[in-house]
């Protein structure tokens, strides 16, 4: 159907003489269209919906066209197809090809060229360094550091109320491979390990001598003064609340027991509550911080630990064990020093053990005459292996037992107990005697032991007293 043709009406012509009309209005230029759109007909609806004449919309929609259409013969001339198809995504223009293309489905024609054609291997070869550099530009952004602000926490949660934890989580993070001494200085002492160490209350203790006794064979000739073992104590001492309000008394509190270990050589170290680590006795020297007790590493057997060991105190009261005692600052700390001193003397994992486990009753044969750490140590999150599932030592090798006061305080004996009792009732149905036979023989042999140890260490007193007497006198 043809569209009849309608007659235009022209101006009639202007008299000689007659005053010139005055010029109607120049229109206002229309709207200009940035190339760079990603949906180019949403955007050219938008901007012809602000025109009301129909002349200055159709000139800036053919205007328009005539841009996108000399934009799409450009980038249609970029050599390579991953180029081609990053420029196309990133303008938009396939999506405005049906509006300035006679074909209805939107292909176009290819440019024309004003140079040869490159070879089938150099397109080949630029394609490939296309994709190289989309490559590298997506893992650019992909590995680009984002600031993450994590979940939004109430105003009520904001601030955590300080308090003992159950566990602790150790986290990740480069170690180094050996620690080392950083810096010291008057009053302190760090390491690589972020160890800091206080030592302004340091003294020194008793010179370390001890022997070790072998399973089997009854105690060593040699004299040892190095530490080969960690204990771990609580001071069981005044506790505050760890709040602001109580600083002063917390503060006063760590002072008045560093004073007190101070002056009675007890514990090579301790940790206050604020994970601050202090060094009361020097290592090479002996603390008063085990007493009677019993520990073993393969067939070494070590009786009375406050030679062999380095003391460890964290200022807490372990009240049962029925939670972790300690802070997170005790925590880390604790987990610090052990990786120091393990690393310094060389201490195998085997002889880090708590108080509560190697502590006896000579007298009485019995275990657990004192039981801070007891149960609920961190044993493995502290990088050493759960000691309340070895079986005991002074259970295993001497049969020593337990009486209804153990029994008042921790209902049910460790792991480990039990396990060492079983150990005998097999051992004594191998032998074809009775659990109380085997147990009274080895409660005699561990009487023999501590008593030979026990003249061994009055005969090394007298041969330093009369030393020191000697000096004296200036012989």
């Amino acid at each position: 159907m043809q569209a009849r043709s309608v007659p235009v009406a022209r101006p009639p012509a202007a008299r000689r003489g007659a005053p010139a009309r005055r010029q109607p209005a120049r229109p206002a230029p229309a709207p200009r269209i940035s190339l760079l759109q990603r949906h180019p007909i949403a955007s050219l609806e938008a901007r012809g919906r602000t025109i009301r004449g129909p002349v200055e919309k159709l000139r800036f929609l053919r205007r328009s066209l005539e841009r996108y259409e000399a934009l799409d013969a450009r980038l249609q001339a970029v050599p390579g197809a991953p180029l081609r198809w990053l420029a196309f995504r990133l303008t938009g223009v396939e999506e405005a090809r049906p509006l300035f293309s006679a074909n209805p489905w939107g292909a176009l024609d290819p440019p024309p060229r004003h140079r040869p054609p490159l070879p089938r291997r150099a397109r080949r070869a630029v394609n490939v360094a296309a994709l190289m550099l989309v490559a590298a530009a997506g893992l650019a952004l992909a590995s680009y550091p984002r600031t993450w602000r994590g979940p939004t926490v109430p105003a009520a949660e904001a601030r955590p109320t300080p308090a003992a934890v159950s566990a602790f989580d150790p986290l990740g993070g480069v170690e180094p491979v050996r620690i080392w001494m950083v810096d010291s200085g008057p009053g302190f002492e760090l390491y690589s390990n972020g160890l800091r160490i206080d030592t302004t209350w340091t003294v020194a203790g008793e010179p370390r001598r001890y022997r070790v006794f072998e399973v089997g064979a009854g105690m060593g000739s040699e004299v040892l003064d190095r530490p080969v073992g960690i204990v771990y104590h609580t001071s069981e001492s005044d506790i505050w609340p760890l709040e602001e309000s109580f600083n002063e008394k917390l503060r006063d509190s760590s002072q008045n027991l560093l004073r007190y270990l101070k002056r009675n050589r007890v514990y090579h170290y301790l940790i206050d509550r604020f994970g601050q680590v202090f060094r009361v006795v020097e290592e090479t020297g002996k603390a008063n911080h085990a007493g009677a007790s019993v520990w073993s590493a393969g067939d070494r057997v070590y009786l009375n630990l406050n030679g062999p060991t380095i003391g460890v105190s964290f200022e807490t009261r372990w009240e049962g064990g029925r939670a972790l005692p300690i802070t997170r600052a005790q925590f880390g700390a604790g987990r610090s020093l052990t990786d120091y001193l393990r690393d310094k003397w060389s201490i195998e994992a085997a002889m880090c053990v708590t108080h509560g486990l190697a502590s006896v009753n000579p007298r009485k044969h019995l275990i657990g005459h004192h039981l801070d750490w007891a149960r609920g140590f961190p044993f493995e999150a502290l990088g050493l292996p759960d000691q309340y599932r070895r079986a005991s030592p002074a259970v295993a090798l001497f049969g020593f037992g337990y009486d209804e006061q153990f029994l008042a305080v921790m209902g049910e004996p460790w792991p480990g107990v039990r396990a060492a009792e079983a150990q005998v009732e097999d051992e004594a149905a191998a032998a074809g005697r009775t659990v109380d036979e085997l147990r009274r023989e080895r409660a005699r042999a561990y009487d023999l032991w501590l008593g030979k140890q026990t003249e061994d260490a009055e005969t090394a007193e007298k041969a330093a007293a009369a030393t020191r007497r000697r000096a004296a006198i200036g012989g």
